[in-house]
C-alpha cells in the first residue's frame, strides 16, 4: 500500500494486534462521499477528490441536507462503512483492494483512501470528516496493513485466497440482505393495497337504500306487525278477570264466594236466596213459553 504517513513509521502502533486480528476498531465519522479517480495512488489525486466532494457537500448543505454519519470498522480484513443508526453495511472495502490512504495536512479532520471496486474495477476515493482524528484513523489502517502482511508471510500466501473467499461470501450475504429488505417492503405494500381494496369508498358508510319520504318530507311509520292472538301456555285463569268500578273495586258477587268465607247462618240464607233466584228464572221461562200471543207457539 502506498501511504502518505511514511513520516510516522517510527511511531509505535496504537492498538494491540488482537484487536485488529480478532475484532475491529470502530470510528464514528461523517461521510462526504466517494468519487472515481484516474490513478490508484497519489497525493494530488486525493486532493482533487477532496476538493470535488467538499464542493458537492457544500451545495447539498445549502439545500438543507446534512452530512450523513457512518461507523468505520477497521480490521486486518478491510474497512467496513456502516450506517450509524441501522448498522447496515454500505461499503465493504477489502484490505488488499485499498491502494492508498492519507490524511490532510492542512485539515486535521479529513482523511481519505483509494479502493478498487470489485465489480467495475474502477478506483474510488472515499473521503471522511473525522473531527480532528484523521491521523489516528490513518495510522490504524496502516497498522492493519502491517499485521495483514505479517500474517501473509506466516501462512505462505494461503491466507490471501481465504480472505478472497470470505470477501466473496460477505458480498453475497450483503446482496441477500438487500434483496430480503426489498421483498419485505414489497410484501408490506401488497398488504396495504389489500387492506385499502377491502375498505368501503369514502361517503358510503352504509349500503342500505335511502328511506322514502312523503309529500311533507317525512319518513312514514313502518307497517304494524301482523296480529296474532296471545295464548298463554297454561290457563291459570279460565275466566277473564273481573271488571272494576269507578273506584277501582271489584264488584261483589255473593254467589261466587266460597262456603268458608261466611258464618254458617249467613251462608244458609245465601243458599236460599240462590235457590229462589233459580226458580224465578224457571217460572219466567214457563210464562213466556205458554203465552198465546207468542209467535213461537
Amino acid at each position: 500500500m502506498n501511504r502518505a504517513f511514511n513520516r510516522k513509521k517510527d511511531k509505535s502502533w496504537m492498538h494491540t494486534p488482537e484487536a485488529l486480528a480478532k475484532h475491529y476498531i470502530p470510528y464514528n465519522v461523517k461521510f462526504l462521499g466517494n468519487t472515481e479517480v484516474e490513478a490508484p495512488k497519489g497525493t494530488e489525486v486525493v486532493k482533487d477528490a477532496v476538493r470535488k466532494l467538499k464542493f458537492q457537500r457544500h451545495i447539498k448543505k445549502s439545500e438543507g441536507q446534512k452530512t450523513p454519519k457512518v461507523e468505520l470498522q477497521i480490521s486486518i480484513y478491510g474497512v467496513k462503512i456502516l450506517d450509524l443508526k441501522t448498522k447496515d453495511v454500505q461499503y465493504n472495502c477489502q484490505l488488499h483492494r485499498i491502494s492508498f490512504c492519507a490524511d490532510d495536512k492542512t485539515d486535521k479532520r479529513i482523511f481519505t483512501f483509494i479502493c478498487k471496486d470489485s465489480e467495475s474495477n474502477k478506483h474510488l476515493c472515499f473521503v471522511f470528516d473525522s473531527e480532528k482524528c484523521a491521523e489516528e484513523i490513518t495510522l490504524t489502517i496502516g497498522q492493519a496493513f502491517d499485521l495483514a502482511y505479517k500474517k501473509f508471510l506466516e501462512s505462505g500466501g494461503k491466507d490471501v485466497e481465504t480472505r478472497k473467499q470470505i470477501g466473496t461470501l460477505q458480498k453475497r450475504i450483503q446482496e441477500l440482505e438487500t434483496e430480503n429488505s426489498e421483498l419485505k417492503q414489497q410484501l408490506q405494500d401488497l398488504e396495504e393495497q389489500l387492506m385499502i381494496s377491502h375498505e368501503p369508498p369514502a361517503g358510503s358508510m352504509s349500503m342500505k337504500p335511502p328511506l322514502s319520504t312523503d309529500v311533507f318530507d317525512m319518513v312514514p311509520f313502518p307497517p304494524p306487525p301482523p296480529w296474532c292472538p296471545h295464548r298463554p301456555a297454561t290457563a291459570a285463569h279460565p275466566h277473564p278477570p273481573p271488571r272494576k268500578d269507578l273506584f277501582g273495586a271489584e264488584p261483589f258477587d255473593p254467589f261466587t264466594c266460597g262456603s268458608a268465607d261466611f258464618p254458617p247462618d249467613i251462608q244458609s240464607k245465601l243458599d236460599e236466596m240462590q235457590e229462589g233466584f233459580k226458580m224465578g228464572l224457571t217460572l219466567e221461562g214457563a210464562v213466556f213459553s205458554l203465552d198465546p200471543l207468542d209467535s213461537r207457539c
